[in-house]
């Protein structure tokens, strides 16, 4: 039985180490091979200086440096193309994902009931009041809007059998949601609760507005809510405009046709045009990301690596 874990990691140079010690140390205490497969996300500090250190001092950390940044889904998902282990963990190199958490996870799972164990926050201690409540309102849309079970206060760190990791490898798509695949992909799940954990080092690289980029990546990615949101937006106001239509010949015919100011036309039609402009955006979205899939791009391109085999492109 081997025990893989993927650490993204962007600008870690300071966390990756303290990862690295506490990893091993209840790693050491578990009765499975391991291995510690670390993603340079296209650092600009000493990251990747650190993970060659690393790789030279212990045999069972293995690292792949992508050749720009890709950002962290495609950082996951070539964790999840290159894992070797049976069983595999997502986790992030700033201990927010507590390493201690690894043998309740194992032992969850060593049960046969579940397919992996997934964990979530119960409080959002240390984050801003205002992105703890959009993050909440969040959860609730996507939940209503789409067929992705997503728990709120879920994380990415997640232990998952080789069944499962095989499952989202499946899923090749270009625009990558997570969160969404792993609710989509079904597989028995057992969520674990834990209080919020402060980073040990570094900054957060999520700020409010990619925080709301990834939130509509999510929506976009798993479901199709909006473009019906623009097709009733579309029904409505030709319903208005129908109305109109009468009202005018009314009063056409009953009382002549007086100019009126010519104000309210102005903000009739800037409106009209507001609507279209949303509408027209909502399905812009749609074709952008469709227009994207059709690249084929790779999702990665690994330009450094002490790994022996590798997925270098996918």
């Amino acid at each position: 039985m081997k025990l893989s874990l993927i650490i993204p990691c962007y600008n870690e140079e300071a966390a990756a180490p303290i990862f690295h010690r506490e990893a091993t140390e209840v790693l050491r205490g578990m009765d499975a091979e391991y291995e510690m497969l670390f993603i340079n996300d296209g650092s600009q500090d000493q990251t990747l200086a650190v993970l060659r250190s690393l790789a030279a001092q212990d045999p069972h950390v293995t690292y792949l440096s992508f050749s720009r940044n890709f950002g962290k889904e495609a950082a996951m998902y070539a964790g999840f193309c290159n894992a070797k282990g049976d069983y595999v963990a997502v986790m992030d190199a700033d201990m927010q994902d507590p390493p201690s958490l690894l043998p309740q996870m194992m032992e969850l799972l060593a049960s046969g009931e579940y397919d992996s164990v997934a964990t979530r926050r119960t409080t959002r201690k240390g984050e801003p009041v205002i992105r703890s409540w959009f993050a909440g309102k969040f959860y609730q849309l996507i939940n209503k809007i789409s067929n992705a079970d997503i728990v709120d206060g879920s994380r990415d760190f997640r232990l998952m059998r080789r069944e499962m990791v095989d499952a989202i490898v499946e899923m090749g798509e270009y625009n990558r949601f997570s969160k969404g695949i792993f609710g989509w992909i079904g597989f028995r799940t057992y969520w674990l609760s834990y209080e919020n954990v402060e980073r040990v080092a570094g900054e957060t690289k999520w700020n409010f507005w990619k925080l709301f980029k990834y939130a509509v990546d999510g929506i976009i990615n798993f479901s199709q809510a909006p473009l019906s949101i623009a097709s009733w937006f579309g029904i409505f106001m030709t319903f208005i405009s129908f109305l109109m239509l009468i009202f005018i010949v009314v009063r056409k015919v009953a009382f002549g046709d007086p100019v009126d100011g010519w104000a309210s036309t102005i903000c009739v039609m800037i409106f009209i045009g507001g609507v279209q402009l949303f509408c027209l955006g909502i399905m812009g979205q749609y074709i952008a990301k469709t227009y994207m899939e059709s690249k084929h791009r790779p999702h990665y391109i690994i330009s450094e690596t002490n790994q022996e085999e590798i997925i270098k492109v996918k």
